[in-house]
């Protein structure tokens, strides 16, 4: 009798432990991947945007065009809310730009690892991508 009592506390003890340990791994993932629910794709700048209707609050007003990444985005309804029921709610992006780049790829710097322009060539010696020096072969 003894020995059954003792395996069924030590059963007991097993499933405890790896109750807490389940509960543990699942508070211990970012806020982001346990809000991350969606079928759309992942994206490391998915961003989101505020859609308030026309009895919306000045705080979302005021966040009219904002796009925030997921995980920074603020919590609705907004802290300076003041109306009764709030109907905010996100638009998802797949981009935290709007398209407004005001980079200008006719430019020295853009994208092409160019640090600017030159008057002359600033290499000196011989071109590597040339014939192969003579004694490259012995």
């Amino acid at each position: 009798m003894a020995v059954v009592t003792s395996v069924i506390a030590m059963a007991v003890l097993i499933l405890l432990y790896l109750f807490i340990k389940r509960r543990s791994s699942r508070e211990n993932k970012r806020p982001d991947e346990r809000r991350n629910t969606s079928s759309k794709p992942d994206s490391n700048f998915h961003a989101v945007s505020i859609k308030y209707s026309k009895n919306a609050c000045a705080a979302a007003k005021d966040m009219s065009g904002r796009r925030f990444l997921s995980g920074a985005a603020p919590k609705i309804p907004l802290a300076g809310c003041d109306v009764l029921e709030c109907n905010c709610k996100f638009v998802h992006h797949a981009d935290r730009r709007t398209g407004d780049d005001r980079r200008n790829p006719y430019t020295p710097g853009f994208g092409g690892g160019s640090t600017g322009s030159f008057e002359a060539e600033q290499r000196k010696g011989r071109e590597r991508r040339d014939e192969p020096p003579d004694d490259f072969f012995t």
